[in-house]
């Protein structure tokens, strides 16, 4: 029962905002410093009015994806490397970059009237394109999570009978449902799909043993694995990578353009690779943002 499709986005309501862009006294890792990105003013002559009337970049975002996006030990500060190349982003915009938290799934729906953009690990997927235009910034799988050593003796080719944690409204989600169809198909043991809001709560789940693995993201289920020490580890490999994009309103073709053209300038001048270096999570750059990349 391979599950072959990867990467989501998560869904909470936790608070998020402002920008905190160096590593704290106490070692906590608060984003990289983007005192260097500049303004750039032909870039941000694209965007429309509507977007740039309150001097702010408002992006939607979900807060318990670290380390994509999650919130700081000060219990409101949007950190992460989605937060991190969104406040660059509003740098070359010449904005103030606004963070707003809002549950995973309530985004793309308010992109364009609640936020300009939404950037909260949203994979592409001919069905989001559909409502949303896309400019691509990544490219990341899915990667199964248990309790270190394996004692459930997980497959991932294989979870009929097993209990499977995944976040609401993510492609994890949709995996899993449909690996869970085939098993009944097959004459099988159902998984049970502990389906949850909070990506944290997903993780406490398997480390207590009420879940005998989760399914995530793959820069979230490496993180998660460090978190929490020895207790958890990772199995399989980083399945069918595909590319996360920053959602923007259909048809604004201005700020899509600006926001593809701030994208290619960070990842050229090498801002884009030193925050995602800063984060550990190099192994999905990409080196081109593409509007609305061809995907499956």
């Amino acid at each position: 029962m391979l599950l072959a499709t990867a990467a989501c986005g998560t869904t909470d309501d936790a608070g998020a905002s402002g920008a905190s862009q160096s590593s704290s006294t106490s070692g906590e890792m608060e984003g990289y410093d983007l005192g260097s990105v500049k303004k750039d003013p032909k870039i941000a002559a694209l965007l429309p009015e509507s977007v740039t009337k309150d001097g702010k970049f408002s992006v939607g975002v979900e807060t318990t994806y670290a380390p994509a996006e999650f919130v700081a030990k000060d219990g409101k500060t949007a950190i992460g490397y989605d937060m991190d190349l969104a406040r660059a982003l509003a740098a070359v915009f010449g904005l103030k970059e606004e963070s707003v938290s809002a549950p995973f799934d309530s985004i793309i729906p308010s992109i364009g009237s609640k936020f300009d953009a939404g950037l909260s690990g949203f994979t592409v997927t001919p069905e989001r394109i559909k409502a949303v235009d896309f400019v691509s910034y990544f490219s990341t799988g899915s990667t199964m999570v248990v309790k270190h050593g394996n004692p459930q003796r997980i497959n991932p080719k294989e979870l009929c009978g097993h209990s499977v944690g995944v976040q609401i409204g993510t492609v994890q989600e949709g995996s899993v449902n449909d690996a869970n169809q085939q098993c009944k198909a097959a004459d099988k043991p159902a998984i049970r799909v502990l389906a949850q809001k909070l990506q944290t709560d997903i993780t406490t789940a398997v480390v207590t043993g009420k879940a005998d693995a989760f399914y995530a993201d793959t820069p979230v289920a490496g993180y998660a694995v460090k978190q929490t020490g020895d207790q958890l580890q990772t199995i399989g490999g980083n399945d069918d990578p595909v590319p996360e994009g920053i959602a923007i309103k259909k048809g604004d073709k201005g700020t899509v353009e600006a926001v593809r053209q701030a994208m290619q300038k960070l990842m050229d001048d090498g801002t884009y690779g030193k925050i995602l270096e800063y984060w550990g999570v190099s192994v999905g750059a990409i080196k081109t943002a593409e509007i609305n990349p061809k995907v499956a």
